[in-house]
């Protein structure tokens, strides 16, 4: 009897909380994003529509209201939607984004890019040195820098789209 009752108010006790409901963002939801590297800030709390992340765990995209989360960035593109429409694009080798209530964003990165940047053709001429050495008879050492070499390479040939 007394595990009913202990039940029963638990019950009771549950059915006074309000659960904040989740909901999808509004065009007029900004995000307040802060893209930073070591030695420089790309965006410090600029009022923006979207971001678009490489994630450890899958690309995704952070509207305003998004629920607050810490994602391991890998080498990737972060895409940048601005108010106006217009889109920028940079290439992170890795970093942290962390979502905080109140449609703040903070991308901290260790090295970005803007895409335009790169080229192809140097992009694919280092991407196939870098497998030369990681398959070579180098030291381990010098064939794992290589694979890390490679690794980035590939995913900023994928970013290039060639």
């Amino acid at each position: 009897m007394s595990s009913l009752r202990l039940l029963s108010s638990a019950a009771r006790q549950a059915s006074s909380f309000t659960l904040a409901r989740r909901g999808y963002a509004e065009v007029n939801d900004k995000l307040k994003l802060s893209l930073v590297l070591p030695h420089q800030a790309i965006f410090t709390s600029t009022d923006v529509v979207q971001v678009n992340i490489a994630a450890e765990g899958g690309d995704m995209g952070i509207l305003g209201n998004h629920v607050p989360s810490i994602e391991a960035l890998r080498p990737g593109v972060v895409e940048v939607i601005e108010a106006t429409g217009g889109s920028k694009k940079w290439f992170t080798s890795s970093g942290f984004a962390t979502v905080h209530p109140n449609n703040k964003l903070t991308i901290n990165v260790v090295e970005a890019a803007p895409l335009e940047d790169f080229s192809v053709e140097a992009v694919r001429t280092n991407l196939q040195e870098a497998l030369k050495v990681a398959s070579g008879s180098g030291s381990e050492a010098d064939k794992m820098e290589a694979r890390i070499e490679a690794d980035v390479y590939e995913s900023l040939q994928h970013a290039l789209g060639k």
